[in-house]
C-alpha cells in the first residue's frame, strides 16, 4: 500500500492507495511542520490515528509533502520519524511547494502559490520546481495567508481600528483579552495556526466593505512580495493551492487584475489533484 500525504502546518491529509492504485482510505492527522512541533512526537501522533495505526506493517511507500520541509535538515527529521512509525515503508519527504506544483499542474509552465495557514510561491515548468524567494514564516512573511489576515484582524481590534459593528461582533464572539492574545502569540508553539483561526471571523463577515478592503490590500501585498519578483510574473499563469485562495477567490482575482497579472487554476485542497498527478506521472497509471 502507498500513502500520499499533503502536510500543512495545521493538519495533514492522508490518502492510502491499494496495490492497484485505487483509493482505499482517507484520513487526517495534526500538522507535522518541524518548525512548529517537536518532530519526535510524530510517531505518537500517528499511533493516535486508528486507520494509520492498523497500516503500520502494511505501508510500502510514503510520499510526504510538508510545510517546513524545504531544508535538508527538516526533511531528514520528518523522514526519520515517519520511518519510526512505518518501519517497512520507503519514505520520501519533499516540501509542500512541490506538492502544490504537482497539484496545480495544468500542462504548461506556471507560477504556483500556496495560500493557506501560511503562503509561498515557486515556478514550475512541468518537471522542475524553481524557488526564487525564501519562505520567511509568519513573523515577517506569509503575506496573504490565514495567519497574516488573523494578525491584521487582531492588530486592528486591539488598536481600535475596526468599525464599531465589527469591533462589537468580535468582542461578543471571542471575549479576547490582550493578555490571552499575547500569551498565545508568544508562548504557543503553533502561534501561526492560532492567528489563522481568527480568519474564520473574516470569512463570516467578508462581504463587509471594511474587510473587502483589508483582504484586497493583503492579497496585493502577497503579489508584490511573492509573485512580482519572478521574471515570468507578467506572462505566466498564476495557479493557487489552499483554502485562503479558494474562499477569497473573487478578491484575489481582482487584486491580480489591478496588477495586470493572470490567475488561472485555484485548488482548495490539493490532495485529490496530488493523487491524480502521482497516478499519471509518477506511477504511470492512465485512467
Amino acid at each position: 500500500m502507498i500513502a500520499i500525504v499533503d502536510g500543512g502546518s495545521t493538519k495533514c491529509d492522508w490518502v492510502i492507495l491499494d496495490h492497484s492504485g485505487k483509493i482505499s482510505q482517507k484520513t487526517e492527522t495534526l500538522g507535522f511542520n518541524p518548525n512548529i512541533i517537536n518532530a519526535d512526537l510524530i510517531p505518537q501522533e500517528i499511533e493516535k490515528n486508528q486507520h494509520l495505526y492498523f497500516l503500520k506493517e502494511h505501508l510500502k511507500e510514503i510520499y510526504f509533502y510538508g510545510s517546513g520541509c524545504g531544508t535538508p535538515e527538516n526533511a531528514a527529521l520528518l523522514e526519520v520519524n515517519l520511518q519510526k512509525a512505518f518501519p517497512h515503508a520507503k519514505v520520501i519527504v519533499k516540501e509542500d511547494m512541490t506538492a502544490a506544483a504537482y497539484a496545480a499542474y495544468n500542462r504548461k509552465p506556471a507560477i504556483v502559490c500556496i495560500l493557506g495557514t501560511g503562503s509561498n510561491s515557486c515556478f514550475f515548468d512541468g518537471e522542475t520546481v524553481r524557488r526564487d524567494l525564501p519562505s520567511l514564516g509568519f513573523l515577517i512573511g506569509d503575506e496573504g495567508s490565514g495567519s497574516a489576515l488573523g494578525k491584521q484582524l487582531l492588530r486592528r481590534f486591539f488598536m481600535k481600528k475596526l468599525p464599531k459593528d465589527l469591533h462589537e461582533d468580535f468582542m461578543a464572539t471571542y471575549h479576547l483579552t490582550i493578555e490571552d492574545a499575547i500569551r498565545n502569540m508568544y508562548h504557543n508553539p503553533r502561534a501561526n495556526a492560532y492567528l489563522a483561526e481568527f480568519n474564520k471571523f473574516v470569512v463570516l463577515k467578508k462581504s463587509h466593505p471594511y474587510f473587502q478592503n483589508m483582504i484586497f490590500d493583503e492579497m496585493k501585498n502577497f503579489f508584490e512580495y511573492q509573485v512580482l519578483p519572478y521574471e515570468e510574473a507578467r506572462e505566466a499563469e498564476i495557479n493557487f493551492i489552499g483554502s485562503i485562495a479558494f474562499v477569497y477567490e473573487d478578491i484575489l482575482r481582482s487584486a491580480a487584475a489591478e496588477l495586470n497579472l493572470t490567475v488561472g487554476k485555484i485548488v482548495q485542497r490539493p490532495i485529490e489533484s496530488l493523487v491524480e498527478y502521482h497516478k499519471k506521472y509518477i506511477f504511470n497509471q492512465e485512467e
